[in-house]
């Protein structure tokens, strides 16, 4: 017999078999020896009162044996078979390609940036020394932007696809099975490189094939189908099926098709700033205790405020992480923020963005959004004085509208320079921050302090462009075979909805070409 109950569990307790163990015997009322096997489905922390408590979601075999699981994908040889051109290597491409070979179609995954090893030097670079390379850097290269930006696999699109044979794939390739249960998945920085290299060599034993330093500079249309694209000005590659999930940092591909006169759109987003606090902080906040216990991980915390008609919000939260900066061109600020698999770095930080709407940037330039974006990213950079130093403020003083004497130690390596962030930030969002602020730190003790520090500017929470798509064959309304995939077209918002958006479009292909 079997039975799916929940648990709540002490912390120090939760990591034991013999504890949990008593507690799935006193809570069935059955002796231990009836239990002969158990299964955690979910497992998540309360923090809601003083004591806080692990819940688990398990599943019990009483007097009968916990079957043996296997998960398994059988990925053909496809050396032969139809290709299929996939342009990026993040999420979405490579379990795009990794869906074309279960389907039985070749990919042929193209990426403008360096495998995972090489682009170590270049992230080296644009820490130590404020350099980037424009087509290697912490958005560009294999894996994309999760691969050096977390490895949070948190998503609500459950209505899009199989979460889990996706979060299965990933176990698959080298991430711990906590993955599978963890309410908030998270795989580290410091772990991602390995895996993204072994879905590659997952690609490549299958006869698919996965070319670096590859950049699309142009496609081959005719008569409104896809026939092909162009591959750093020099040779063309022909196929009828192009997946397009470049990023959402890939101006020039939303330059591309719009000088083409292929439909883009405009796109809502969110900017604001990088947030980050001690750790210690946070975790006296969300655990309600002066010091963490060994037992837990090192708090999370999620806000919105609704400030006036626009909501303000946390997101990309990165316990014990690092703020990174993720320019992808010269002369221009761009921060994120991760974490290692462990999140013992000594801060927290989180971006805390402001809705922009459409009407904030009037107009009718399908670009102007991203433009609007990139304004603000080379201010950023101007006001920070070079080399990627980045202008920054502490919390209060924001508020206040005082000019930081001094600025709090923080993690972002190329360094940070006291200005006044309202100079900085559209009037819009530097009034709607102002405002929330003192909210969030109403609802988390602790977080309104002059202890925090906002670092600008966080901009690219999502595309600002659309590339529209038929809802039922994935394709562009304006060439047949065109399949834009993903956060770069304005679908996913992360590495498993991205992932998910791949797999889809390779379904897609499948069913419609």
């Amino acid at each position: 017999m079997q039975k799916e109950i929940e648990i709540t569990i002490a912390p120090e307790e939760a990591g034991q078999e013999e504890h949990i163990l008593n507690k799935l015997s006193a809570v069935l009322s059955i002796n231990r020896e009836h239990i002969q096997g158990y299964k955690i489905l979910k497992r998540s922390i309360d923090a809601r009162s003083r004591k806080v408590i692990f819940r688990m979601q398990v599943k019990v075999f009483i007097d009968e044996p916990r079957p043996e699981e296997e998960f398994t994908v059988n990925y053909p040889d496809v050396s032969a078979q139809k290709e299929v051109i996939i342009v990026g290597a993040g999420p979405a491409g490579l379990f795009a390609a990794l869906q074309c070979i279960e389907n039985g179609m070749k990919p042929i995954v193209l990426e403008r940036g360096k495998d995972v090893k090489q682009r170590r030097r270049d992230l080296a670079l644009i820490n130590k020394e404020g350099i980037v390379n424009t087509e290697s850097n912490y958005c560009y290269g294999e894996g994309g932007a999760g691969t050096y930006s977390d490895g949070k696999l948190y998503t609500r699109s459950n209505k899009r696809g199989d979460i889990n044979k996706v979060l299965q794939i990933f176990v698959q390739h080298g991430a711990t099975d906590d993955i599978l249960v963890d309410a908030r998945p998270h795989i580290g920085t410091n772990k991602l490189p390995h895996i993204i290299t072994a879905i590659r060599e997952t690609i490549l034993k299958a006869g698919g094939e996965v070319h670096f330093d590859q950049k699309v500079t142009d496609f081959i249309i005719e008569a409104g189908k896809i026939k092909g694209v162009v591959v750093n000005e020099l040779y063309t590659l022909t196929a009828d099926s192009v997946i397009l999930a470049t990023g959402h940092s890939a101006r020039d591909i939303y330059t591309l098709l719009h000088q083409k006169g292929i439909l883009v759109e405009a796109k809502p987003f969110a900017m604001g700033v990088r947030i980050e606090h001690p750790q210690a902080i946070i975790d006296e906040a969300q655990y309600h205790c002066p010091v963490r216990s060994e037992f837990l991980p090192p708090a999370y915390y999620s806000l919105v405020e609704q400030v006036g008609s626009r909501g303000v919000f946390s997101f990309c939260m990165c316990p014990g992480g690092i703020i990174a900066p993720c320019a992808t061109y010269e002369n221009e600020i761009v921060v994120n923020g991760w974490s290692p698999s462990k999140r013992n770095n000594p801060f927290a930080n989180s971006g805390t963005v402001v809705q922009v709407t459409l009407e904030d940037v009037p107009g009718e330039d399908p670009l102007r959004m991203m433009n609007f974006q990139s304004e603000i990213e080379e201010k950023a950079f101007a006001m920070g004085g070079g080399n990627l130093v980045a202008p920054a403020q502490r919390m209060i003083d924001f508020v206040e509208d005082r000019l930081s004497a001094d600025l709090p130690k923080n993690s972002y390596l190329p360094g940070t320079k006291s200005v006044m962030l309202k100079d900085m930030l559209p009037d819009f969002i530097a009034t709607s921050l102002k405002n929330a602020l003192p909210l969030f730190g109403k609802k988390m003790k602790g977080y309104y302090t002059n202890e925090a520090i906002l670092v600008g500017i966080e901009s690219r929470s999502s595309s600002p462009v659309r590339i529209p798509r038929d809802r039922e064959t994935f394709q562009h309304p304006e060439v047949a075979g065109l399949y834009p995939c993903a956060e770069g077209a304005g679908y996913a918002g992360g590495i498993v909805s991205a992932a998910i958006d791949g797999v889809n479009c390779a379904n897609a292909i499948l069913k419609f070409s």
